[in-house]
């Protein structure tokens, strides 16, 4: 059964399913959504939780059937939660599939996902899911209603919000729900009279999203070359110095490097320089296969020489380049570390 996010509450009120999928790409969202099933579950005296983490194909899917298959030595009642990184569980599917046309006597399972591509939505386990429990695919919010998104927040929190107060929050977190609604809870304990004006925000709200080194390479990494780019100009606006922006966007790349090389050796280790790189998001993840990552370092290290002072050209269109062709914009040349169209 295909349940909203908006309506999941009541769905849990009436009756908890055995299995339960949620996915999205809007991270606040959907963490919402799974704790809201595992209160449930902890609630309902489903206290033995068991966490897999599926992040390639290589998983050992094997000993997910045999652990729930045997009886907990801790409580009757079990939570099966399991993180599949890309959607896409391979070899598990057929261990999912049973797990919910068969579901297990005194468990839950939980499946948490991205968003479903359309292939992948219509898999067999998927609908396994559907028949037998609850689908929830959480929906990012609009740009349009993200101020009356704020606003219905607020009043969760006992708080109000004005129409000029919800655009500048709006305005400043760049469609980052986790920042709106970390900055929504830090105003509400600010606003002496239960109103938060726009006054209140201009004063106390930091652009969380815009102007953040990590924000840029994220959203470089996955893809998102208008926020990347956007990203970049709020940062030199704000005299944050080239190498720091360099840093952030060098440890991007070691870190997707890494998880390629990863991949072709099949191994579940990171490598020694682990604290070095990043961990890629699925969204980066899922670009492995096209990017050209031998090309970008180039490119990085030539970028590098000119912040340095050590090659000439100026540093913030070496970064400019190298942000655009990291996201997809324009093309990486190997063979000079410049780009072209």
């Amino acid at each position: 059964m295909k349940v909203p996010a908006e309506q999941l509450a009541q769905s849990i009120a009436r009756r908890l399913a055995p299995v339960y999928l949620v996915s999205g790409d809007e991270p606040l969202l959907v963490d919402e959504a799974a704790d809201a099933i595992r209160g449930a579950a902890r609630a309902a005296g489903y206290a033995d939780r068991t966490v897999y983490f599926i992040m390639d194909r290589h998983f050992d899917w094997d000993s997910v059937r045999q652990e729930t298959q045997s009886l907990s030595l801790f409580a009757e009642r079990r939570l099966f939660e399991f993180r599949i990184a890309s959607g896409k569980p391979d070899k598990g599917a057929a261990v999912l599939t049973d797990l919910a046309s068969r579901p297990l006597p005194d468990a839950v399972c939980l499946v948490i996902t991205g968003k479903l591509d359309n292939k992948t939505g219509d898999a067999a386990w998927v609908r396994a899911f559907d028949q037998g429990g609850v689908c929830v695919a959480v929906r990012p919010v609009k740009t349009a209603d993200l101020p009356a998104w704020l606003a219905s927040r607020a009043r969760a929190l006992e708080v109000e919000v004005d129409t000029h107060a919800a655009q500048l929050i709006c305005d400043r977190v760049e469609g980052n729900l986790l920042a709106a609604q970390q900055e929504l809870e830090k105003l509400a304990l600010l606003a002496p009279d239960g109103r938060i004006t726009a006054d209140l925000v201009l004063r106390s709200v930091g652009d969380s999203a815009r102007y953040d080194v990590f924000q840029l390479s994220e959203a470089a990494a996955a893809g998102d070359a208008e926020r990347a780019l956007r990203v970049l100009l709020g940062l030199k606006g704000e005299g944050t110095e080239p190498t720091l922006i360099l840093w952030a966007l060098i440890r991007e790349l070691r870190g997707l490097w890494q998880e390629k090389e990863r991949r072709r050796l099949r191994s579940n280790s990171r490598g020694s320089g682990w604290n070095l790189a990043a961990t890629p998001s699925p969204r980066a993840q899922a670009r492995l296969g096209k990017l050209p990552l031998r090309a970008l370092l180039r490119q990085a290290h030539l970028a590098d020489r000119v912040v340095k002072g050590m090659a000439g050209g100026d540093a913030w269109t070496a970064i400019t380049g190298l942000t655009a062709a990291l996201a997809g914009a324009l093309q990486a040349a190997p063979e000079s570390g410049r780009v072209a169209v």
